[in-house]
């Protein structure tokens, strides 16, 4: 079997993660390529949150590593992955798979008023001005903590199936 090969898709929220990885979904079923998407904000979502009550449990870890191996062992072995901060845990993430995968990962962009405006359609209303707040320093944090190696796409003016095409072309994923 290949050795496997993981996209990770970082950035703030309504930066477009989520759009981008189903756009890129559709583009790979398209042509045929074999993959797995998943949203790695839902790991470990709970309440009381997991990483507060017990931090070293390393629930979206170990959850991770237990939904990779169902797919890795029905043949899969091309993974995009969503979640904020994954691009500043690629290497935790990689040893989640446990077969040390190939890792590209992207920081999405976007400013802060096409964010607020994203996250405004999907709450259906205005954003509460914690949250755009939360969502602004969260960018600078990343921005300031990713590894040069990490590609970065600005999303304000990119429809999804432009991010899409444009992650595909990161990974080589598609048949030329």
């Amino acid at each position: 079997m290949p050795r496997s090969e993981v996209l990770l898709i970082g950035g703030r929220s309504g930066v477009g993660k989520s759009t981008a990885a189903f756009a890129l979904h559709d583009l790979l079923a398209e042509a045929d390529v074999r993959h797995v998407v998943i949203e790695g904000d839902v790991l470990d979502l709970a309440y009381p949150p997991p990483h507060i009550e017990h931090p070293e449990a390393r629930l979206a870890e170990r959850n991770l590593a237990a939904v990779w191996a169902n797919h890795r062992g029905l043949g899969h072995h091309r993974l995009v992955y969503t979640n904020t901060v994954s691009v500043l845990e690629a290497d935790r993430l990689a040893a989640a798979m446990g077969d040390d995968p190939l890792v590209v990962a992207v920081l999405l962009r976007a400013s802060d008023d096409t964010t607020a405006s994203r996250l405004g359609r999907r709450a259906g209303g205005s954003v509460p001005e914690a949250q755009s707040a939360h969502s602004a320093r969260t960018a600078g944090r990343l921005d300031a903590a990713v590894a040069d190696e990490v590609a970065r796409i600005d999303t304000d003016a990119m429809a999804p199936a432009d991010v899409a095409r444009r992650l595909a072309s990161l990974t080589g994923w598609l048949p030329a």
